[in-house]
């Protein structure tokens, strides 16, 4: 690493992009992906919807036991 950097030619923000969506990635137990992945296979759909499934299930019960 140089021990400064010239910055003068810089351009505040080129890269920003405020209505980016940023996807961060789960990591999953393997029990818990070898379950995922049985529903996915016996429903024919990807793990994610899988998981989003099962996370919105949670999400119903959360908020009738408020």
């Amino acid at each position: 690493m140089k021990k400064e950097y010239d910055f003068s030619k810089a351009e505040r923000g080129k890269f920003y992009r405020p209505d980016m969506k940023l996807n961060i990635p789960i990591y999953l137990d393997e029990e818990v992906l070898s379950f995922v992945e049985k529903i996915a296979s016996k429903k024919g759909i990807d793990r994610s919807s899988v998981v989003n499934e099962l996370l919105k299930g949670d999400i119903k019960l959360a908020e009738v036991m408020k």
